[in-house]
């Protein structure tokens, strides 16, 4: 039986116009079959399919708004749209897409989440970005578990939360930071146990290790500091764990010029 492989990428690129030259440079170093986007900031109507289509993505599923939010998914291989999926909170606020890959050895559904920051007070009461982040997590929680285990299926993006202890520069320091509370841990794992979720890059990198793919604008020098998060996700439905073949996070995307604060992660199945 022939082995093929399907490299998936994600990368909240912080404006898709803004930052159209850096998808050459991704594009070069990872390869990716599929590239997932957040944060596009772009409507529609001036998304650059052709830019786009010149490095090699000839199928195109976009969701955008003018200077927020905006996912995308870029694809070399042909996928039909999941356009039956929710509008989350019923807000119109372009934070998810679905398609359908026609991958090897059988189709593949796959999601693109841009979850809501939550602003900086990680309070329903005082803060109501806070709220509509929890409150998002759960109906995105909800509609899976309705729909059973996930079957050959993956889930990416900026899911804004850092779960583990190790997924952030000081877990002690930022128990009460917006991305690591308790009670967003809490209510992701529950979204990521609803449909019995992989998370793809723990498979690859033990949870005692530090693992980020976010460093803030705000460091005099991110690099230095390393003071990151890991905000940027991938899950695998359980029939897919064992296709797991690589992953591969490119840090060094964080000091290309004008670059965003997360860097693209890209996980290979062998199918």
């Amino acid at each position: 039986m022939t082995t093929r492989s399907l490299r998936i990428a994600t990368w909240n690129i912080n404006s898709v116009r803004l930052r159209l030259p850096l998808l050459r440079d991704l594009d070069a170093q990872l390869r990716p079959d599929v590239l997932c986007l957040q944060e596009t900031k772009c409507p529609d109507e001036h998304f650059p399919h052709e830019d786009i289509r010149a490095l090699g993505f000839e199928h195109v599923a976009a969701r955008g708004m003018k200077g927020y939010n905006g996912v995308a998914i870029l694809s070399r291989i042909p996928f039909t749209h999941r356009a039956d999926d929710p509008d989350w909170c019923m807000k119109g606020d372009c934070r998810h897409i679905g398609v359908t890959l026609d991958a090897p050895g059988g189709p593949i559904d796959l999601h693109d989440f841009y979850v809501p920051a939550g602003g900086d007070i990680p309070d329903r009461e005082l803060n109501v970005k806070f709220g509509h982040k929890l409150d998002f997590i759960a109906e995105a929680t909800a509609w899976f578990a309705a729909h059973g285990e996930a079957k050959r299926s993956v889930l990416v993006g900026d899911l804004n939360i850092a779960p583990l202890e190790h997924d952030v520069w000081s877990h002690k320091q930022l128990l009460k930071i917006v991305s690591h509370t308790p009670v967003e841990v809490e209510a992701l794992t529950r979204w990521q146990n609803a449909a019995n979720w992989v998370d793809a890059l723990r498979h690859f990198v033990p949870a005692d290790q530090k693992l980020y793919t976010w460093w803030s604008y705000r460091a005099k020098d991110w690099e230095a500091a390393d003071r990151g998060r890991r905000l940027d996700h991938v899950w695998v439905s359980p029939d897919l764990r064992g296709s797991l073949a690589r992953h591969q996070i490119l840090k060094a995307a964080r000091g290309w010029e004008r670059a965003s604060d997360h860097v693209p992660v890209l996980v290979e199945l062998a199918l």
